[in-house]
């Protein structure tokens, strides 16, 4: 293998005519090398710039985002605190709505309360007034107090001109109707009754006394033919005759006396000792005197109760086919039908309308 010969670097390259292209090919690319190189420059110079001004573009973002939130939250402060401030003065203006709204309550309470009141002192002061005039009726037996009391309360009423006191009103003149319309019964005459028949007890036949009973009622057949004396017959009977007669009538007496068949419908009166007659007769004028005293005292029902209780006494323990117990039987029923008629009208109706007026239905 041979080896080239060593090229001499200064001396110049042989001009031949084959050298020229490859020189002119090389200047070529340098050229083009040059080229590449400063468009190369030129783009990276243009990549610096559009980066650059991508930069400045984003910091100028960043700042007017920065600003823009930093003026965010200053309205957001800004709105806060008139959110604050508006609910300051929402929570004030509704305290003081809630002041107006009691005081308004307070002061419809104030008025219905000064109106109720006058009313209420006005029903209290008219139930008291026909109580009392009640009481005082049932004491005088008149029925005075009751009519000027009833109109009375009449006219307070019209006065008013409440219109929850309407059916006060109605019952009153109701009540007045009624109480005009009734009558007053004669006490002193029931009392004389009363006197006459306590005056008549000791004379009343008991059921035991039989004896007493059967000589009572020949003591009143001898009267009677003393009083009104037959006619005599056409003859008179001869002396033996009317002798045997008379001894016939006493010996059919004396029979009768020793035996009696009766119905008993009291056998606790027939079994009454003759010693307790006493007690018996005045536990009777003791009824009586009391049911006279109710009837003073205007105690209808504990009147009613007396008689009641006489009734039966004298119905259990005394004759009742002597004309003297059936008569008392009589005073006694006519008593307590005057009793039943006796009595005062009462105020019901208007005072249950007066406690509907007060109670506030």
């Amino acid at each position: 293998m041979s080896s080239a010969p060593p090229t001499d670097p200064s001396r110049p390259a042989p001009t031949g005519p084959g050298n020229a292209p490859q020189a002119h090919s090389g200047k070529a690319l340098v050229y083009t090398l040059g080229a590449i190189a400063v468009l190369a420059l030129v783009g990276n110079g243009l990549l610096w710039q559009k980066l650059s001004t991508i930069q400045e573009a984003l910091a100028r973002q960043s700042q007017d985002a920065s600003a823009q939130a930093i003026e965010a939250r200053t309205i957001a402060r800004q709105a806060q605190e008139m959110a604050s401030e508006t609910n300051a003065r929402l929570t004030v203006q509704e305290t003081r709505v809630s002041e107006v709204a009691l005081q308004r309550s307070q002061l419809e309470e104030l008025m219905q309360s000064l109106s109720r009141t006058r009313d209420e002192n006005l029903v209290v002061d008219i139930e008291s007034a026909l109580r009392l005039a009640q009481q005082q009726a049932q004491l005088t037996g008149s029925l005075e107090p009751l009519v000027g009391a009833l109109k009375t309360a009449q006219q307070r009423i019209e006065r008013a001109a409440q219109p929850r006191l309407a059916p006060v009103q109605r019952a009153i003149v109701r009540d007045l109707e009624r109480v005009t319309s009734s009558t007053v019964a004669d006490t002193a005459g029931l009392l004389a009754r009363l006197d006459d028949l306590v005056r008549q007890v000791d004379e009343l036949p008991l059921q035991n006394a039989v004896a007493q009973a059967a000589a009572t009622r020949r003591l009143y057949a001898q009267s009677a033919a003393a009083a009104h004396p037959e006619p005599a017959g056409p003859a008179e009977q001869p002396w033996w005759q009317a002798l045997l007669q008379r001894g016939w009538e006493v010996v059919r007496d004396e029979a009768r006396g020793l035996l009696r068949v009766s119905r008993i419908d009291q056998p606790e009166a027939i079994l009454l000792a003759p010693d307790q007659a006493f007690f018996l007769r005045e536990n009777l004028k003791l009824k009586l005197l009391n049911a006279r005293l109710g009837v003073l005292a205007r105690q209808t029902d504990s009147a009613r109760a007396d008689l009641v209780a006489a009734s039966a006494a004298l119905n259990k323990y005394f004759d009742p086919a002597s004309r003297r117990t059936q008569n008392a039987a009589t005073v006694l029923q006519q008593a307590q039908a005057h009793m039943k008629a006796s009595e005062l009208p009462r105020l019901d109706e208007t005072l249950s309308a007066l406690a509907t007026a007060a109670a506030g239905r």
